[in-house]
């Protein structure tokens, strides 16, 4: 459901890219707008901020056009890249809520769709080093490995599923890779988080269990509701190996909530909001939807310029 309202957000955006300037009218009924105010910019920071009024406005002029959609400013702040104003929004529809972003140019005319990419002869070694201080996911490949392939992952999320075969292939070709998991449950999927605390419980317990454990969650996502998580995921875990009972008693934890908030809190410090989002040393890529031979080729290609240089 998140990447439709991507695709929506995208859409919509791109055929209105200049900044409305009005007043906001009345918003329409059935729908709630709460404003923001804008974040207070660093003193050394000369980014002009685009007031909450604005940017309420041409939120409303974009998306006010259809009632079944909501949205919710975030905040408004100055973004990585100077002179540019970040803000971060949550569109919601009937599929369901996706955090957004976009970005506002220095004279408050235009709005940039898309990702800031670093640049620079290293551009992905400051991700690189973040990553490196923040992972607390199960692991599989050898500790010292010259690359780590980073997966934040939620296990009710269709399209990690959909990406589980290619990340099971990559890890079964190139055995010097290393691979990690990082728990990212989104908000709007209602077992996510249990299931979260029972993959974190079971990656505790043995790490071989924990890659059987998500692998059959992907498998019977659609016989899990939030009201018989607990029972399927116990079954689960017996069927990878561990104790059922001892890791469904694990993830009632609060130690175990604080171990996946912290992956969370990882994954928003690096501006995530969807899943699956996969780092190679650092380079973020969205899988969902990548081919086993792309991802292969960036495995290899982060391999060769790991190698030291003659």
């Amino acid at each position: 459901m998140h990447r439709f309202l991507n695709f929506l957000f995208l859409v919509v955006l791109s055929a209105t890219l200049a900044m409305a300037q009005q007043h906001p009218a009345a918003h329409s009924a059935g729908t709630a707008h709460p404003s923001a105010k804008p974040a207070e910019a660093k003193s050394a920071d000369t980014t002009s901020l685009p007031s909450a009024e604005v940017v309420e406005s041409f939120l409303r002029q974009t998306f006010g056009y259809d009632s079944s959609l909501s949205w919710k400013v975030g905040s408004i702040k100055p973004a990585e890249a100077a002179g540019l104003a970040e803000v971060d929004v949550t569109i919601s529809g009937p599929q369901g809520s996706q955090p957004q972003k976009f970005y506002v140019t220095p004279d408050g005319t235009h709005a940039v769709i898309g990702e800031i990419l670093p640049f620079g002869s290293h551009p992905y070694d400051a991700t690189w080093k973040k990553l490196e201080k923040g992972l607390n996911g199960p692991s599989h490949g050898p500790a010292d490995a010259s690359v780590t392939l980073v997966e934040f992952g939620d296990l009710q999320c269709p399209h990690c599923k959909d990406a589980q075969p290619a990340i099971e292939k990559v890890m079964e070709d190139e055995k010097g890779v290393r691979i990690v998991f990082q728990n990212f449950p989104l908000p709007m999927h209602d077992w996510a988080m249990k299931a979260a605390e029972y993959a974190d419980c079971v990656g505790q317990t043995s790490n071989d269990a924990f890659w059987k454990f998500i692998a059959s969650v992907y498998g019977a996502q659609s016989d899990i509701t939030a009201a018989n998580a607990d029972e399927k995921l116990t079954t689960l875990a017996d069927g990878a190996g561990v104790k059922g009972a001892d890791i469904s008693a694990c993830a009632a934890k609060p130690e175990t909530t604080s171990r996946v908030e912290k992956s969370i809190d990882l994954a928003k410090s690096l501006d995530i909001t969807s899943t699956p989002t996969i780092f190679i040393n650092g380079r973020k890529l969205a899988a969902g939807g990548i081919p086993y031979e792309v991802l292969h080729k960036l495995v290899a290609f982060a391999q060769q310029e790991a190698k030291p240089k003659p």
